[in-house]
């Protein structure tokens, strides 16, 4: 009797364990899944969270990183020579007058163009025409494009002094270029507003322009 009674404690034991392992062993292999489903897949970066890092070349050659303006305000300009809304801006010099407005004051101003068809001369082409300070980072590859998110050109970005995102969308509220009421540029907004050390007022907004032309994958 007494065997018996110990024959089925040690049954009762071993199936619960044999549980807990196929247990412990399904939220393992789940974890895995997660996270390999988690490389795969990159989300936008959103407001207030680190801003991805990269290093590109810019139109000579010569490799700019995200980390190279550590503690400085960064506005990145998500561009297309080729594209009629930013033509429109850079023959109002919006981009340039704002670049230069605040190159004293800590903030950096990075170009960067994810077109696929395009090489760095007509980048530079472009910066010797329009007189531009800043350098055009080529991301023809779309690579950088993808994991912001840039979805139109022109499309801004701007990174606080901590490396996180503040603002994100249009340069301002006019995308047909014919507002009638006075236009509010946003990037100029939340510059003004960062640099006297406010919170960004308009965090996030509508980008408008063409379509950026990425590589097909």
């Amino acid at each position: 009797m007494k065997i018996k009674i110990l024959l089925v404690v040690l049954t009762v034991m071993i199936v619960s364990v044999f549980g807990m392992y196929a247990k412990s062993s399904f939220a393992h292999n789940n974890a895995i899944l997660t996270s390999t489903n988690n490389t795969v897949s990159v989300s936008a970066p959103t407001i207030g969270a680190p801003a991805p890092v990269f290093s590109l070349e810019d139109q000579d050659g010569k490799k700019v990183s995200l980390s190279d303006f550590a503690g400085k305000i960064v506005v990145l300009e998500w561009t297309n020579p080729d594209c009629p809304f930013v033509k429109r801006h850079y023959e109002a010099k919006t981009m340039t007058t704002l670049a230069n407005k605040y190159k004293d004051k800590g903030v950096v101003w990075l170009a960067i163009n994810s077109t696929y068809y395009m090489g760095k001369d007509k980048y530079k082409e472009w910066i010797k025409a329009n007189n531009i300070s800043y350098p055009i980072l080529d991301d023809h590859d779309g690579s950088i494009g993808r994991i912001y998110a840039a979805k139109t050109t022109p499309h801004m970005f701007i990174i606080g002094k901590d490396g996180k995102l503040v603002y994100q969308g249009g340069i301002d509220n006019d995308a047909g270029g014919d507002k009638d009421n006075p236009v509010t540029n946003y990037v100029d907004q939340a510059l003004t507003e960062l640099i006297a050390s406010k919170p960004v007022s308009v965090a996030q907004s509508r980008p408008y322009g063409c379509s950026v032309k990425y590589a097909k994958q």
